[in-house]
């Protein structure tokens, strides 16, 4: 109308869209802040638990490396009594998730309630976190000389 009329407030569109989507943003970085510290929590519980336990089984690796186990056997004993605690941990974790992500419905943008693609996701990386939790301990298992462990109390 007036092309010497001053303007006002001039901002880029992608300013806007920052600004109306900061509180979304928000949320969704805390949201995965508190995510990753809480895998990191289950990588350290699994941790302590399989390193508490193949301490309490010392003798027991000992007497099975003295008779002759090789050390992957070893390793694979630790991987598998971690998988026995992990693996129904994450079905009912799972089972969990789907029963109540209909309370979450009004939470997601752009994600249906039951995509496969999250929950394939999540049970990829909790596996690979105890996986990757269990092994540690598992590897100083099947490191054990017999005579040592044999002596330890």
């Amino acid at each position: 109308m007036d092309a010497e009329l001053p303007v006002a407030n001039v901002r880029t569109m992608d300013t806007i869209v920052r600004e109306t989507f900061s509180r979304q943003r928000y949320s969704a970085v805390l949201l995965g802040a508190f995510s990753a510290v809480s895998l990191l929590l289950a990588a350290v519980g699994i941790y302590g638990v399989l390193a508490y336990s193949v301490t309490e089984r010392t003798r027991e690796f000992g007497v099975r490396l003295a008779l002759g186990a090789a050390p992957q056997r070893i390793t694979s004993l630790v991987i598998s009594s971690a998988a026995y605690v992990v693996l129904p941990g994450i079905a009912v974790g799972v089972a969990a998730s789907l029963a109540l992500t209909s309370l979450l419905r009004t939470l997601l943008f752009q994600v249906k309630p039951y995509d496969a693609i999250s929950f394939v996701a999540a049970v990829v990386v909790l596996s690979g976190v105890a996986l990757v939790a269990a092994y540690v301990p598992a590897r100083r298992a099947s490191r054990l000389a017999p005579v040592d462990a044999l002596r330890a109390d």
